[in-house]
């Protein structure tokens, strides 16, 4: 079976206008387990080396990172493999950031299953002048049944 995503190696989505808001911070938080305070109270933040508050490092799957266009992933039956989170600098509350997704890579791997399908993406989170705030990396993999469903 034809590498069905490779032809989509470098594609990205437009990107997309979010904002790193307080409330939802909080909320994200609490529900990850993780009472730092230097995300929502402000005077914690002052006495922290960011002088501001800032989201919890996996705050960005929050984010709508836009579609590529024509990916056609399908709706069930990906496996999540791994993700990783590479950051430049935190990320502000109250800030805006624009974010994108692109397929960075794919490649098959034969398994006790059959092909297995990996496709990596790369999410990326820039701030208002453009510049890079985090990037992550998620590797999808997509079973050979699921390939076949694919393609019918």
């Amino acid at each position: 079976m034809k590498e069905m995503f490779r032809e989509k190696i470098g594609q990205r989505s437009a990107k997309v206008k979010n904002t790193v808001e307080k409330g939802w911070v909080k909320k994200f938080a609490e529900a990850i387990g993780d009472p730092s305070p230097n995300y929502f109270d402000e005077e914690a933040a002052l006495a922290s080396p960011h002088k501001k508050n800032i989201a919890p490092v996996t705050f960005p799957v929050t984010f709508d990172y836009g579609a590529i266009p024509n990916l056609g992933m399908p709706t069930k039956g990906l496996i999540h493999g791994e993700q990783k989170y590479h950051y430049r600098r935190p990320l502000y509350v109250g800030e805006t950031v624009y974010c994108y997704v692109q397929v960075k890579n794919y490649f098959e791997k034969k398994g006790n299953f059959g092909n297995m399908g990996f496709l990596i993406l790369s999410r990326c989170v820039e701030d208002e002048q453009g510049e890079l705030v985090c990037e992550t990396e998620q590797v999808l993999i997509i079973s050979e049944a699921v390939k076949k469903e694919m393609s019918k």
